[in-house]
């Protein structure tokens, strides 16, 4: 379960103010259109193609995604230390927001077509379980991962 490698790692998308500038290296995409940024090619891969982020964190939202990250991404996944997958509480200064919602969602896809998963799953030497999370969800979780770095 390498949710959100966010992420989103091992379990799991208005008005965006403050999106974090993701990391990573420029990658080629499979249709040999011009190299982007992690974040556009996540948005290729996946379902999700942008998320709206308040300039506030959504309690009631974060509450809901503490709930979904205790039941299904504590299995692989800790906020401050890596266990099976890497430790989220930083992920959403690492990762955009795009890249952490389609790794949740579609952790194969993700898994086989970005560098970023790729280098993950050759680090942790497994790969993030496709947890069957909705959109919702994982929006959700999400929130909750804002929030708790928000909070550090």
């Amino acid at each position: 379960m390498l949710l959100l490698s966010l992420t989103l790692a091992a379990c799991g998308g208005g008005s965006s103010s403050s999106t974090p500038q993701p990391s990573g290296s420029a990658a080629q995409t499979e249709s040999g259109t011009a190299a982007q940024d992690p974040e556009a090619l996540a948005a290729e891969i996946g379902p999700v193609k942008q998320v709206s982020l308040g300039e506030q964190i959504d309690a009631a939202l974060a509450q809901q995604g503490e709930q979904l990250f205790n039941t299904y991404c504590t299995a692989c996944h800790r906020l401050d230390e890596r266990f099976i997958g890497p430790a989220l509480r930083d992920v959403t200064k690492r990762r955009g927001p795009v890249y952490i919602m389609n790794v949740m969602l579609n952790p194969n896809g993700m898994i086989q077509r970005h560098p970023v998963m790729k280098q993950l799953v050759q680090e942790y030497g497994t790969m993030m379980t496709d947890m069957a999370l909705s959109e919702e969800q994982a929006r959700a979780i999400l929130e909750y991962l804002r929030q708790v770095a928000e909070n550090q």
